[in-house]
């Protein structure tokens, strides 16, 4: 599987938070090829690839799971009521195409239906609406059709429809869960390159679950490896749309995205900037950025007596709604990134790095 089938795939899986398991599955099928693979108690899979020295331990994380929603109530007239799964904006949602996903693993279509504008009051029409007036029409008319013909009961994991296109600038990717299915495929990539390859260390990339709703697998899964140094892998906010500002660096095609500061961590300085001069070096491009979310290292950085951990993305337009675009080049400079960090992070730089 090349990267663009493996972004591909990956995007198009099935993986709100708690329901990761189509993402494990392909992770798995890739990882075993090149690794030792295991999994925390909570679902994260690992990938534990050694090299010529146990130590440094460098583990990288993408989470695998989407935001995305779940069944709470079915309603007499056979419509169903719905909870988000990690950070949505209300206004994104009324005429979304869905995904439910039943307890036998079906999947029925469904599309986010809201009170029609010609019958809004004009109070009605100046309000945001609100997800509490939503619902979701299954085509269903009564309550044992939804539950008994259809087999969808509140708990079912709810997705986005979104299919992976190659848009007209063909650098230019289309389609829903880049958040985090980048990193995922990242996490394959890396792999693929470390097989070939001596390095000083002993690397772990890691499918995390439930970062879009607290960092979870993140947290169990750092408990697990014990790493020494710590990156996470992740979208970033990309600042080149209509209302953001001509002179915005955070563009797609602007290269590898450091994070400087996000609400979950202030990143080492000696390792961002261990990481900035290598990207300075190898003429790899990349722009300095901060966030008012989170990434897994939020959780990664406190385990045991403290990792030192730094967050890289790649920049997204439109994350956390049903479709979301990134460039294949961008990809590509933080692939190599990431390489040359575990190529170059021996024992030796990593005692700079903790002076």
């Amino acid at each position: 599987m090349n990267s663009f089938e493996s972004l591909k795939t990956l995007s198009e899986a099935f993986g709100v938070s708690g329901y990761e398991d189509e993402v494990v599955e392909i992770l798995k099928t890739n990882f075993e090829k090149y690794a030792k693979v295991y999994r925390d108690r909570i679902g994260s899979v690992i990938a534990q690839k050694n090299g010529t020295s146990e130590n440094p331990k460098i583990m990288f994380a993408a989470h695998m799971d989407e935001i995305g929603f779940m069944v709470k109530e079915i309603t007499k007239d056979g419509f169903i009521k719905f909870l988000p799964i990690g950070g949505w904006w209300d206004g994104n949602l009324p005429g979304m195409r869905v995904k439910i996903k039943n307890k036998k693993g079906e999947i029925i279509p469904g599309v986010i239906g809201l009170k029609p504008i010609h019958e809004l009051s004009p109070e009605e029409r100046k309000k945001l609406p609100e997800i509490e007036s939503m619902y979701i029409d299954v085509g269903a008319t009564q309550n044992f059709v939804v539950s008994e013909k259809l087999g969808i009961r509140p708990g079912d994991p709810i997705i986005p429809y979104g299919q992976f296109e190659q848009m007209a600038n063909t650098d230019l990717l289309l389609s829903k869960a880049w958040d985090d299915r980048i990193g995922c495929a990242l996490l394959i990539d890396i792999l693929k390159e470390l097989a070939v390859i001596e390095h000083p260390n002993t690397v772990y990339l890691v499918g995390t679950v439930q970062e879009e709703v607290g960092l979870r697998g993140a947290k169990t899964s750092a408990s697990l490896i014990q790493p020494d140094i710590a990156f996470a892998l992740d979208v970033s906010i990309c600042r080149d749309t209509p209302g953001n500002g001509a002179d915005a660096k955070e563009k797609l095609g602007a290269g590898v995205a450091i994070l400087i500061y996000d609400r979950t961590m202030i990143p080492h300085k000696n390792l961002r900037d261990f990481v900035i001069e290598l990207a300075e070096i190898n003429n790899i491009p990349y722009h300095l950025t901060s966030i008012k979310g989170g990434y897994d290292t939020g959780a990664i950085h406190l385990t045991n007596f403290g990792v030192p951990s730094l967050a890289l993305g790649i920049p997204t337009r439109y994350v956390h709604s049903a479709s979301s675009i990134i460039s294949y080049e961008d990809y590509t400079n933080l692939l190599k990134l990431a390489v040359l960090i575990v190529k170059n992070l021996s024992g030796e730089v990593m005692e700079q790095i903790l002076k």
